[in-house]
């Protein structure tokens, strides 16, 4: 019986001749569908993030969830739940430390220096955690079990009917709050809001790429999406469409050649920012 020879290239590589059987394997199933609602949530809330010029705290809040899923290590939690609670906890106080962005930046900052610390010390603690520790750096969303895709779930629903209640005046308050607050609508409480729904969305999100390529899913596709267009339904639209392709592609890049799939994640969500930048440029953004 003849071997089938592939490309040296693609040896080297570690390319799995079997990687379509993968694809239909259990643990493939949470992963995609992990992935098709992490994608969902972060180009909703990615795009509050990038008009409301939110990417320093959609960065630490990353940060401030690594001592939460250590920690919950440490007592024998499920590091999801860890998760969201630094996570969320961690927006709260951002959104309660002051109106002007100067003042929600050094209390941000401080945070995220103290979480990090905070998390390094949990880390060295709990014996079990280096698994923990590197997948919140980087992900591991082959790991995903069903317990966890169920909590992406009611994340994901959470997001939804919030959204869908404060969507208009959260847009107006993003755009232009100073009119917004002089016309009544409670400018503090929704940054507030958005602060918490952000930290769902970053605890499901750093499952998927980690707290050091999170990026990739929260702020890059919306940021894409702003460069063909201003509306922010389209702009939404576009979003999830490109956190999609980045997620799923990225799987199934990842099963063909035995690599993590964070990377791939990153380099398509990148790769889509590049081409659509270098076919913009010269032109003047939408937003």
């Amino acid at each position: 019986m003849s071997t089938v020879q592939f490309h040296p290239l693609l040896a080297a590589a570690g390319y799995q001749s079997t990687w379509f059987h993968t694809l239909r394997e259990p643990f493939m199933r949470n992963a995609f569908l992990a992935g098709a609602l992490v994608a969902l949530a972060a180009g909703i809330i990615g795009y509050f993030v990038v008009i409301r010029s939110g990417e320093f705290s959609a960065h630490a809040l990353g940060h401030i969830g690594f001592p939460g899923a250590t920690g919950a290590v440490l007592i024998g939690l499920s590091p999801t739940l860890g998760l969201a609670v630094f996570c969320i906890g961690g927006a709260i106080i951002i959104g309660a430390s002051g109106r002007h962005v100067d003042e929600r930046a050094t209390a941000t900052g401080t945070i995220l220096a103290l979480a990090t610390g905070t998390g390094i010390l949990f880390s060295s603690l709990a014996a079990k955690s280096s698994n923990t520790v590197t997948n919140v750096l980087f992900g591991n969303l082959l790991a995903v079990s069903s317990d966890q895709l169920a909590m992406f779930l009611w994340f994901t629903v959470v997001l939804l009917l919030v959204v869908a209640v404060v969507a208009r005046p959260l847009t107006f308050a993003s755009v232009n709050p100073e009119v917004a607050e002089a016309r009544g609508v409670p400018v503090r409480l929704l940054g507030l809001v958005f602060l918490v729904l952000m930290g769902l969305v970053i605890t499901m999100a750093v499952q998927v790429v980690g707290t050091l390529l999170l990026f990739a899913l929260v702020v890059t596709p919306p940021a894409t999406a702003l460069r063909l267009t201003a509306r922010p339904l389209r702009v939404v639209t576009l979003a999830v469409i490109i956190g999609l392709v980045s997620v799923l592609g990225g799987l199934v890049l990842a099963v063909m050649f035995n690599l993590p799939p964070s990377f791939f994640i990153v380099a398509c969500s990148s790769f889509v920012w590049i081409v659509v930048l270098a076919a913009t440029r010269g032109t003047r953004s939408p937003h």
